[in-house]
């Protein structure tokens, strides 16, 4: 950021503005051990470059006020040295990486006015931020914002136990009345059809071997007893 004039000998450093940390700030001399890149206030369209995840010297990136859209590159989880992100005012979508929550040097987070959704990450520096950062998102919940993320849970499998004995299915009394009520309906036409075609042979016949033998036991019994009186 300077040229050399040989006419004076020496190198002439511009001063520059930036925005750092949501603040407007003015830079006399430019560091060279200092990687900051701002790019906000532009009409850049299209995604986020994956190559800014690679800059790993990057300190600082602002990108806000322009049309990008699409997701928030994972990669951008790499920066161990990374100490703020502005990505606001564009028309980002998707979810925020859970990744980012690990840049433990990480002090100001703005993707405010965007179209993001899911659950904010939680821990670590993103606990320090707050509702500012992520307001006009109407998708994303979870702290610091006041909408809570409804998180639903699949109800478990009805699987046998392990143990092979009991098993966790179970019936409706509905569903057990329907089978006595069909069972009850069954039996009676078959009973009615059965008697009004005639006497069915095998239940007469057992009726009558059935009165027989009690006839038999009843004879012998009082055989016995007349017997025993003239003894």
């Amino acid at each position: 950021m300077g040229v050399n004039n040989p006419g004076i000998g020496g190198f002439y450093t511009y001063s520059i503005g930036i925005v750092m940390k949501g603040q407007d700030m003015e830079l006399v001399k430019i560091f060279t051990m200092w990687m900051i890149i701002d790019l906000s206030n532009n009409q850049f369209e299209g995604g986020i470059p994956e190559v800014f995840g690679k800059l790993n010297l990057l300190k600082g990136l602002n990108l806000s006020h322009n049309n990008l859209n699409g997701g928030i590159p994972t990669l951008i989880g790499n920066l161990t040295s990374f100490e703020w992100l502005d990505l606001s005012s564009n028309r980002l979508s998707g979810t925020i990486p859970n990744r980012l929550a690990d840049l433990s040097f990480l002090s100001s987070f703005n993707v405010s006015e965007n179209k993001l959704h899911g659950q904010i990450p939680q821990g670590k520096q993103f606990n320090t931020f707050g509702n500012d950062s992520y307001q006009g998102n109407k998708g994303l919940c979870g702290f610091p914002v006041s909408k809570g993320c409804n998180i639903i849970e699949p109800p478990p499998p009805n699987v046998l136990e392990k143990d092979g004995s009991k098993s966790n299915i179970t019936f409706g009394w509905k569903v057990v009345l329907i089978g006595y009520g069909c069972g009850v309906v069954f039996g009676m036409s078959v009973g009615y059809v059965v008697f009004q075609t005639g006497k069915p042979k095998w239940l007469v016949n057992l009726v009558e071997i059935q009165h027989e033998k009690k006839r038999r036991r009843k004879s012998k019994d009082g055989s016995r007893s007349n017997g025993r009186r003239r003894i």
